[in-house]
């Protein structure tokens, strides 16, 4: 199945982005599933303030993850990231489970209309 993770990090330090996003690779890898690929998007401003650790955050940096996987990994991750404090939220979303439904989504997610600043 092709699952996608939208994953907010707290801003200011982008080495956490990448380990996250490393040690998230190597739970689906290690898992015998498939990192189409990551996408870093950068700082934003959050829909509403967030609070993760006594701390409120407005803003924060988001990734995107796109993987096949089995369900069992997805929940490995689910769980890995739940205990994560250098992660304000995420949210992992079933993109499909057939190839039908899934043979032209690419591995990259990118934002709309920021396609010529990459």
């Amino acid at each position: 199945m092709l699952y996608e993770l939208i994953g907010v990090v707290r801003p200011g330090n982008l080495l956490e982005v990448k380990e996250i996003a490393k040690t998230t690779g190597n739970i689906i890898l290690n898992s015998g599933g498939v990192v189409r690929g990551i996408s870093n998007w950068g700082t934003f401003l959050l829909p509403k303030p967030a609070r993760k650790a006594q701390k409120l955050y407005h803003n924060g940096h988001y990734f995107i993850v796109r993987f096949d996987s089995s369900a069992r990994t997805q929940h490995a991750v689910r769980r890995t990231l739940g205990l994560d404090p250098r992660l304000i939220r995420y949210n992992i979303v079933k993109m499909g489970s057939t190839l039908e439904q899934i043979k032209d989504i690419s591995g990259s997610a990118e934002w709309p209309g920021r396609e010529g600043e990459r």
